[in-house]
Protein backbone atom coordinates (compact mmCIF):
# COMPACT_ATOMS: atom_id res chain seq x y z
CA UNK A 1 0.00 0.00 0.00
CA UNK A 2 1.81 3.10 -1.23
CA UNK A 3 0.62 6.55 -0.22
CA UNK A 4 3.10 8.58 -2.28
CA UNK A 5 4.23 8.23 -5.84
CA UNK A 6 8.01 7.87 -5.81
CA UNK A 7 10.17 8.65 -8.78
CA UNK A 8 13.44 7.74 -7.01
CA UNK A 9 14.61 4.74 -5.03
CA UNK A 10 16.43 5.60 -1.82
CA UNK A 11 18.84 3.41 0.23
CA UNK A 12 17.06 1.24 2.77
CA UNK A 13 16.44 2.99 6.12
CA UNK A 14 18.19 6.16 4.98
CA UNK A 15 16.84 9.56 5.95
CA UNK A 16 15.03 10.11 2.63
CA UNK A 17 13.70 6.55 2.69
CA UNK A 18 12.08 7.06 6.10
CA UNK A 19 10.66 10.46 5.11
CA UNK A 20 9.07 9.21 1.89
CA UNK A 21 7.86 5.89 3.35
CA UNK A 22 6.93 6.78 6.93
CA UNK A 23 3.21 6.17 6.29
CA UNK A 24 3.90 2.75 4.77
CA UNK A 25 6.12 1.84 7.74
CA UNK A 26 3.39 2.90 10.15
CA UNK A 27 0.82 0.89 8.20
CA UNK A 28 2.98 -2.24 8.47
CA UNK A 29 3.26 -1.82 12.25
CA UNK A 30 -0.51 -1.35 12.58
CA UNK A 31 -1.08 -4.40 10.41
CA UNK A 32 1.17 -6.49 12.66
CA UNK A 33 -0.95 -5.51 15.69
CA UNK A 34 -4.19 -6.36 13.85
CA UNK A 35 -2.80 -9.74 12.78
CA UNK A 36 -2.02 -10.40 16.44
CA UNK A 37 -5.76 -10.40 17.15
CA UNK A 38 -6.11 -13.59 15.08
CA UNK A 39 -4.04 -15.73 17.44
CA UNK A 40 -4.95 -16.58 21.00
CA UNK A 41 -1.38 -16.25 22.24
CA UNK A 42 -0.97 -12.64 21.04
CA UNK A 43 -4.61 -11.46 21.23
CA UNK A 44 -4.30 -10.21 24.80
CA UNK A 45 -1.25 -8.10 23.92
CA UNK A 46 -2.92 -6.79 20.75
CA UNK A 47 -5.98 -5.65 22.72
CA UNK A 48 -3.60 -3.70 24.94
CA UNK A 49 -2.73 -1.54 21.91
CA UNK A 50 -6.22 -1.18 20.46
CA UNK A 51 -8.70 -0.83 23.34
CA UNK A 52 -8.62 1.55 26.33
CA UNK A 53 -7.47 -0.16 29.51
CA UNK A 54 -8.43 0.02 33.22
CA UNK A 55 -12.13 -0.75 32.86
CA UNK A 56 -14.30 -1.19 35.98
CA UNK A 57 -17.86 -2.54 36.13
CA UNK A 58 -20.11 -0.36 38.28
CA UNK A 59 -23.48 -1.88 39.31
CA UNK A 60 -26.59 0.20 38.67
CA UNK A 61 -30.30 -0.27 39.38
CA UNK A 62 -30.95 -2.06 36.09
CA UNK A 63 -27.60 -3.51 35.06
CA UNK A 64 -23.87 -2.84 35.15
CA UNK A 65 -22.07 0.00 33.40
CA UNK A 66 -18.42 -0.07 32.42
CA UNK A 67 -16.25 2.91 33.35
CA UNK A 68 -12.56 3.62 32.81
CA UNK A 69 -9.75 5.43 34.58
CA UNK A 70 -6.25 6.29 33.45
CA UNK A 71 -2.96 4.52 34.03
CA UNK A 72 0.49 3.80 32.53
CA UNK A 73 -0.92 1.34 29.98
CA UNK A 74 -2.63 4.26 28.24
CA UNK A 75 0.77 5.16 26.76
CA UNK A 76 0.72 1.93 24.73
CA UNK A 77 -2.75 2.70 23.37
CA UNK A 78 -1.72 6.27 22.55
CA UNK A 79 1.35 4.97 20.68
CA UNK A 80 -0.83 2.71 18.53
CA UNK A 81 -3.14 5.59 17.60
CA UNK A 82 -0.15 7.80 16.84
CA UNK A 83 0.62 5.41 13.96
CA UNK A 84 -3.05 5.43 12.93
CA UNK A 85 -2.96 9.23 12.82
CA UNK A 86 0.23 9.23 10.73
CA UNK A 87 -1.50 6.98 8.17
CA UNK A 88 -4.61 9.21 8.05
CA UNK A 89 -2.38 12.28 7.73
CA UNK A 90 -0.69 10.76 4.66
CA UNK A 91 -4.05 9.80 3.11
CA UNK A 92 -5.43 13.34 3.46
CA UNK A 93 -2.19 14.82 2.11
CA UNK A 94 -1.92 12.49 -0.87
CA UNK A 95 -5.50 12.24 -2.05
CA UNK A 96 -6.94 15.64 -1.13
CA UNK A 97 -4.44 18.41 -0.42
CA UNK A 98 -1.83 17.58 -3.08
CA UNK A 99 -4.48 17.47 -5.82
CA UNK A 100 -5.92 20.84 -4.77
CA UNK A 101 -2.54 22.57 -4.38
CA UNK A 102 -1.48 21.52 -7.89
CA UNK A 103 -4.41 23.47 -9.33
CA UNK A 104 -3.70 26.57 -7.25
CA UNK A 105 0.01 26.88 -8.25
CA UNK A 106 1.10 28.23 -4.86
CA UNK A 107 4.55 29.41 -3.85
CA UNK A 108 6.63 27.35 -1.41
CA UNK A 109 5.64 29.45 1.61
CA UNK A 110 1.94 29.40 0.76
CA UNK A 111 2.12 25.72 -0.12
CA UNK A 112 3.46 24.89 3.36
CA UNK A 113 0.74 26.96 5.06
CA UNK A 114 -1.91 25.46 2.78
CA UNK A 115 -0.92 21.94 3.82
CA UNK A 116 -0.91 22.92 7.49
CA UNK A 117 -4.35 24.53 7.33
CA UNK A 118 -5.77 21.71 5.23
CA UNK A 119 -4.73 19.09 7.75
CA UNK A 120 -6.02 21.13 10.69
CA UNK A 121 -9.36 21.84 8.99
CA UNK A 122 -10.01 18.11 8.68
CA UNK A 123 -8.90 17.48 12.27
CA UNK A 124 -10.80 20.40 13.84
CA UNK A 125 -14.00 19.62 11.95
CA UNK A 126 -13.98 15.95 12.98
CA UNK A 127 -13.04 16.88 16.56
CA UNK A 128 -15.83 19.47 16.85
CA UNK A 129 -18.45 16.99 15.63
CA UNK A 130 -17.11 14.22 17.88
CA UNK A 131 -16.75 16.49 20.92
CA UNK A 132 -20.24 17.94 20.46
CA UNK A 133 -21.69 14.44 20.27
CA UNK A 134 -19.89 13.39 23.48
CA UNK A 135 -20.92 16.54 25.35
CA UNK A 136 -24.56 16.23 24.33
CA UNK A 137 -24.87 12.50 25.06
CA UNK A 138 -23.13 12.85 28.43
CA UNK A 139 -25.40 15.79 29.35
CA UNK A 140 -22.67 18.29 30.17
CA UNK A 141 -24.26 21.14 28.19
CA UNK A 142 -27.66 20.92 29.86
CA UNK A 143 -26.19 20.73 33.37
CA UNK A 144 -23.16 22.97 33.87
CA UNK A 145 -23.01 22.02 37.55
CA UNK A 146 -21.80 18.60 36.45
CA UNK A 147 -18.49 20.24 35.49
CA UNK A 148 -17.49 20.44 39.16
CA UNK A 149 -20.02 18.37 41.10
CA UNK A 150 -18.90 14.96 42.38
CA UNK A 151 -15.24 15.87 41.83
CA UNK A 152 -12.89 14.04 41.30
CA UNK A 153 -14.26 12.59 38.05
CA UNK A 154 -12.04 9.53 38.19
CA UNK A 155 -14.31 7.19 36.25
CA UNK A 156 -14.89 8.01 32.59
CA UNK A 157 -17.20 6.51 30.00
CA UNK A 158 -15.68 4.72 27.02
CA UNK A 159 -16.30 7.56 24.57
CA UNK A 160 -14.80 10.22 26.85
CA UNK A 161 -11.62 8.24 27.51
CA UNK A 162 -11.24 7.23 23.87
CA UNK A 163 -11.69 10.86 22.81
CA UNK A 164 -8.87 12.01 25.10
CA UNK A 165 -6.55 9.22 23.96
CA UNK A 166 -7.11 10.14 20.30
CA UNK A 167 -6.55 13.82 21.01
CA UNK A 168 -3.24 13.11 22.71
CA UNK A 169 -2.26 10.78 19.86
CA UNK A 170 -2.95 13.45 17.24
CA UNK A 171 -0.91 16.18 18.86
CA UNK A 172 1.94 13.76 19.63
CA UNK A 173 1.99 12.68 15.98
CA UNK A 174 2.39 16.35 14.98
CA UNK A 175 5.91 16.37 16.45
CA UNK A 176 7.47 13.80 14.04
CA UNK A 177 5.38 15.23 11.20
CA UNK A 178 7.45 18.41 11.42
CA UNK A 179 10.37 16.25 10.30
CA UNK A 180 8.46 14.10 7.81
CA UNK A 181 6.85 17.10 6.07
CA UNK A 182 10.17 19.01 5.94
CA UNK A 183 8.68 22.08 7.58
CA UNK A 184 10.78 25.22 7.16
CA UNK A 185 12.97 26.20 10.12
CA UNK A 186 11.18 29.54 10.41
CA UNK A 187 7.83 27.78 10.91
CA UNK A 188 8.96 25.16 13.44
CA UNK A 189 8.98 27.41 16.60
CA UNK A 190 5.46 28.68 15.88
CA UNK A 191 4.07 25.20 15.33
CA UNK A 192 5.87 23.81 18.38
CA UNK A 193 4.26 26.49 20.52
CA UNK A 194 0.65 25.56 19.79
CA UNK A 195 1.39 21.79 19.74
CA UNK A 196 2.91 21.99 23.23
CA UNK A 197 0.03 24.18 24.45
CA UNK A 198 -2.55 21.65 23.28
CA UNK A 199 -0.63 18.74 24.79
CA UNK A 200 -0.25 20.56 28.11
CA UNK A 201 -3.94 21.48 28.41
CA UNK A 202 -5.36 18.16 27.19
CA UNK A 203 -3.01 16.07 29.33
CA UNK A 204 -3.67 18.36 32.30
CA UNK A 205 -7.45 17.99 32.02
CA UNK A 206 -7.08 14.22 31.62
CA UNK A 207 -4.64 13.62 34.49
CA UNK A 208 -6.20 16.12 36.93
CA UNK A 209 -9.67 14.55 36.41
CA UNK A 210 -11.12 17.70 34.83
CA UNK A 211 -12.26 15.84 31.73
CA UNK A 212 -15.74 17.40 31.67
CA UNK A 213 -14.47 20.96 31.75
CA UNK A 214 -11.77 20.05 29.22
CA UNK A 215 -14.39 18.80 26.72
CA UNK A 216 -16.31 22.09 26.81
CA UNK A 217 -13.15 24.19 26.46
CA UNK A 218 -11.88 22.05 23.57
CA UNK A 219 -15.22 22.41 21.80
CA UNK A 220 -14.97 26.21 21.97
CA UNK A 221 -11.29 26.31 20.98
CA UNK A 222 -11.61 23.90 18.05
CA UNK A 223 -14.62 25.76 16.65
CA UNK A 224 -12.62 28.99 16.48
CA UNK A 225 -9.55 27.29 15.02
CA UNK A 226 -11.69 25.63 12.35
CA UNK A 227 -12.90 29.07 11.23
CA UNK A 228 -9.35 30.42 11.07
CA UNK A 229 -7.89 27.61 8.97
CA UNK A 230 -10.92 27.53 6.70
CA UNK A 231 -10.45 31.28 6.14
CA UNK A 232 -6.80 30.66 5.21
CA UNK A 233 -7.78 28.03 2.67
CA UNK A 234 -10.28 30.38 1.02
CA UNK A 235 -7.65 33.13 1.03
CA UNK A 236 -5.14 30.90 -0.78
CA UNK A 237 -7.79 30.09 -3.38
CA UNK A 238 -8.77 33.75 -3.82
CA UNK A 239 -6.71 36.51 -2.17
CA UNK A 240 -9.64 38.94 -2.34
CA UNK A 241 -11.80 36.65 -0.18
CA UNK A 242 -11.29 37.82 3.43
CA UNK A 243 -14.83 37.62 4.83
CA UNK A 244 -14.15 34.51 6.89
CA UNK A 245 -11.21 36.29 8.55
CA UNK A 246 -13.65 38.91 9.85
CA UNK A 247 -15.93 36.19 11.22
CA UNK A 248 -12.95 34.47 12.85
CA UNK A 249 -11.75 37.75 14.41
CA UNK A 250 -15.16 38.28 16.00
CA UNK A 251 -15.39 34.68 17.21
CA UNK A 252 -11.84 34.70 18.59
CA UNK A 253 -12.48 37.38 21.21
CA UNK A 254 -15.82 35.87 22.22
CA UNK A 255 -14.20 32.44 22.61
CA UNK A 256 -11.47 33.81 24.88
CA UNK A 257 -14.15 35.39 27.07
CA UNK A 258 -16.20 32.19 27.30
CA UNK A 259 -13.14 30.05 28.10
CA UNK A 260 -12.02 32.36 30.90
CA UNK A 261 -15.56 32.59 32.30
CA UNK A 262 -16.06 28.82 32.34
CA UNK A 263 -12.62 28.21 33.87
CA UNK A 264 -13.18 30.72 36.66
CA UNK A 265 -16.73 29.45 37.25
CA UNK A 266 -15.77 25.76 37.42
CA UNK A 267 -12.34 25.94 39.08
CA UNK A 268 -12.50 29.17 41.04
CA UNK A 269 -16.08 28.92 42.39
CA UNK A 270 -17.36 25.39 41.71
CA UNK A 271 -14.45 23.34 43.05
CA UNK A 272 -14.00 25.76 45.95
CA UNK A 273 -17.47 24.79 47.25
CA UNK A 274 -16.92 21.04 46.99
CA UNK A 275 -16.60 19.48 50.44
CA UNK A 276 -13.77 17.08 49.61
CA UNK A 277 -10.77 19.43 49.43
CA UNK A 278 -7.84 17.12 50.16
CA UNK A 279 -4.74 16.52 48.07
CA UNK A 280 -4.88 12.78 47.41
CA UNK A 281 -3.19 11.71 44.13
CA UNK A 282 -4.02 8.04 44.72
CA UNK A 283 -7.74 8.83 44.62
CA UNK A 284 -7.28 11.45 41.89
CA UNK A 285 -8.22 14.38 44.09
CA UNK A 286 -6.30 17.61 43.41
CA UNK A 287 -8.89 20.00 44.83
CA UNK A 288 -6.70 22.21 46.99
CA UNK A 289 -6.15 25.95 46.90
CA UNK A 290 -2.61 25.83 45.41
CA UNK A 291 -3.74 23.38 42.70
CA UNK A 292 -6.77 25.51 41.82
CA UNK A 293 -4.64 28.65 41.63
CA UNK A 294 -2.08 26.87 39.45
CA UNK A 295 -4.78 25.62 37.05
CA UNK A 296 -6.41 29.04 36.83
CA UNK A 297 -3.05 30.71 36.30
CA UNK A 298 -2.21 28.33 33.46
CA UNK A 299 -5.54 28.95 31.68
CA UNK A 300 -5.41 32.72 32.16
CA UNK A 301 -1.78 33.03 30.99
CA UNK A 302 -2.50 30.92 27.90
CA UNK A 303 -5.59 32.95 26.96
CA UNK A 304 -3.78 36.24 27.58
CA UNK A 305 -0.87 35.13 25.40
CA UNK A 306 -3.23 34.08 22.59
CA UNK A 307 -5.08 37.40 22.85
CA UNK A 308 -1.82 39.37 22.77
CA UNK A 309 -0.68 37.52 19.63
CA UNK A 310 -4.07 38.15 18.04
CA UNK A 311 -3.97 41.90 18.75
CA UNK A 312 -0.36 42.13 17.59
CA UNK A 313 -1.14 40.41 14.28
CA UNK A 314 -4.25 42.54 13.70
CA UNK A 315 -2.29 45.75 14.29
CA UNK A 316 0.41 44.59 11.89
CA UNK A 317 -2.16 43.85 9.19
CA UNK A 318 -3.82 47.23 9.68
CA UNK A 319 -0.47 49.03 9.41
CA UNK A 320 0.31 47.21 6.16
CA UNK A 321 -3.15 48.04 4.83
CA UNK A 322 -2.87 51.75 5.62
CA UNK A 323 0.65 51.91 4.15
CA UNK A 324 -0.67 50.50 0.89
CA UNK A 325 -3.55 52.97 0.87
CA UNK A 326 -1.29 55.97 1.59
CA UNK A 327 1.17 54.82 -1.07
CA UNK A 328 -1.63 54.71 -3.62
CA UNK A 329 -2.71 58.25 -2.71
CA UNK A 330 0.82 59.68 -2.96
CA UNK A 331 1.45 58.39 -6.47
CA UNK A 332 0.51 61.34 -8.79
CA UNK A 333 -1.61 60.61 -11.77
CA UNK A 334 0.20 60.70 -15.11
CA UNK A 335 -0.44 64.10 -16.84
CA UNK A 336 -2.43 63.91 -20.00
CA UNK A 337 -0.85 65.40 -23.10
CA UNK A 338 -2.93 68.06 -24.87
CA UNK A 339 -4.60 66.85 -28.00
CA UNK A 340 -2.89 68.09 -31.13
CA UNK A 341 -5.16 69.71 -33.72
CA UNK A 342 -5.38 67.71 -36.90
CA UNK A 343 -4.40 69.74 -39.94
CA UNK A 344 -6.71 69.00 -42.79
CA UNK A 345 -5.98 69.88 -46.34
CA UNK A 346 -8.48 72.09 -48.16
CA UNK A 347 -11.37 70.20 -49.68
CA UNK A 348 -13.30 67.32 -48.26
CA UNK A 349 -12.43 63.74 -47.35
CA UNK A 350 -13.98 60.75 -49.04
CA UNK A 351 -12.84 57.20 -48.16
CA UNK A 352 -9.63 58.58 -46.72
CA UNK A 353 -8.77 60.59 -49.87
CA UNK A 354 -8.72 64.37 -49.91
CA UNK A 355 -10.70 65.81 -52.82
CA UNK A 356 -11.24 69.36 -53.99
CA UNK A 357 -14.58 71.01 -54.00
CA UNK A 358 -15.06 70.37 -57.73
CA UNK A 359 -14.32 66.65 -57.31
CA UNK A 360 -10.77 66.72 -58.63
CA UNK A 361 -7.76 65.85 -56.56
CA UNK A 362 -5.96 68.90 -55.10
CA UNK A 363 -2.57 67.33 -55.76
CA UNK A 364 -0.64 68.84 -58.66
CA UNK A 365 -0.07 66.52 -61.53
CA UNK A 366 3.43 66.05 -62.86
CA UNK A 367 3.84 67.14 -66.45
CA UNK A 368 5.40 64.68 -68.78
CA UNK A 369 8.43 65.93 -70.63
CA UNK A 370 7.90 66.09 -74.45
Amino acid sequence: MAFRRRTKSYPLFSQEFVIHNHADIGFCLVLCVLIGLMFEVTAKTAFLFILPQYNISVPTADSETVHYHYGPKDLVTILFYVFITIILHAVVQEYILDKISKRLHLSKVKHSKFNESGQLVVFHLSSVVWCLYVVVTEGYLTNLRSLWEDYPHVYLSFQVKFFYLCQLAYWLHSLPELYFQKVRKEEIPRQLQYICLYLLHIAGAYLLNLSRLGLILLLLQYSTEFLFHMARLFYFADENNERLFNAWAAAFGVTRLFILTLAVLAIGFGLARVENQVFDPEKGNFNTLPCRLGMLLLVCVAQAWLMWRFIHSQLRHWREYWKEQSAKRRVPAAPRLPARPIKREPGYHENGVVKAENGTSPRTKKLKSP
